[in-house]
Order: structure tokens, then C-alpha cells, then sequence
């Protein structure tokens, strides 16, 4: 039996109105904690899809983190490759590579680091201050993007 991907569906104040304020900041010009909104092409429809995200940088690298596990979003970048990452007028186009299991602890200790008071409910309980092991078995539901700009 194959096991179905991890995902948690957002809630109707979510939805409704957490991301649609944080959309209209993004959109404005105000990050919002490093938000941008991530535009990446429907894998079915082929129009262009938008959500915000929050983009991580760690040791200069820049990565797009699943709190919510296997979303449409997710899906769609994998198929996709890459995406567009907007902030007010600025956009950029990106490459995505997806992260392995075991290479996601350190990136996932910085989300939780950074956006604990937002995104901490996801994490069954951890935190920052998890251990390598601890976040290595929740790993696999959680998508972990590494992100280069296009040239």
C-alpha cells in the first residue's frame, strides 16, 4: 500500500484572509517576514497559479519550505521546475531543485527558527531547538525547494 502524501488543508480564515492580506502587502511592495508570492504554472491548466510563500535564505542560498506538506503548490513547481518570485513591481524568474530527506534538517530548524509563531502547528510539536534526528523523521512531509535565479 502506498502512503499518501502529507498535506494540511488550509482553514477558511487562512484562506480568506491571512493570505489574502499577506498577497496584497506582497503585492504592494511589503514583505511581510520575507514573503513573496510564488507564481508557478498549473501542472494541469497551464495558467499561472499564485500563493504567498516565505522565502528562507540560509548561508546564502534560498529555499521555499512546505509547512503544509504536499500542496497544489508544491505539485505544481515540481512539475513546472521553477517559477516566478514577486514583490511589489520586482519579479523573479527562479530554477527549483528539490531537496533529498536527509539534507532537509538544517533548512527545516531555520523555518521553524524564523516563522515558528506562524507555521509551528505543522511541525508536530518541534522546534528550533529539535535535534538532527527529530527533524530528519518528519522530513519527508515536508518539501524543501532549493532556489537559483535564471540567468
Amino acid at each position: 500500500m502506498t502512503e499518501q502524501p502529507r498535506y494540511l488543508e488550509p482553514d477558511w480564515f487562512t484562506r480568506n484572509v491571512f493570505n489574502r492580506a499577506v498577497r496584497r502587502l506582497t503585492r504592494l511592495g511589503a514583505s511581510v517576514w520575507g514573503s513573496r508570492e510564488l507564481r508557478v504554472r498549473g501542472r494541469t491548466s497551464g495558467e499561472m497559479r499564485t500563493t504567498p510563500v516565505n522565502l528562507l535564505t540560509v548561508d546564502h542560498e534560498r529555499y521555499l519550505v512546505a509547512p503544509r506538506g504536499t500542496t497544489q503548490w508544491v505539485r505544481n513547481l515540481r512539475a513546472a521546475g521553477g517559477g516566478e518570485l514577486r514583490v511589489g513591481r520586482r519579479v523573479e524568474a527562479f530554477h527549483a531543485a528539490e531537496l533529498d530527506d536527509d539534507a532537509k534538517a538544517p533548512i527545516l530548524r531555520e523555518y521553524l527558527r524564523r516563522w515558528k509563531f506562524e507555521v509551528g502547528m505543522f511541525f508536530a510539536g518541534l522546534d528550533a531547538d529539535a535535534t538532527d534526528a527529530q527533524l530528519a523523521e518528519i522530513a519527508s512531509g515536508f518539501p524543501v525547494f532549493q532556489i537559483a535565479t535564471k540567468a
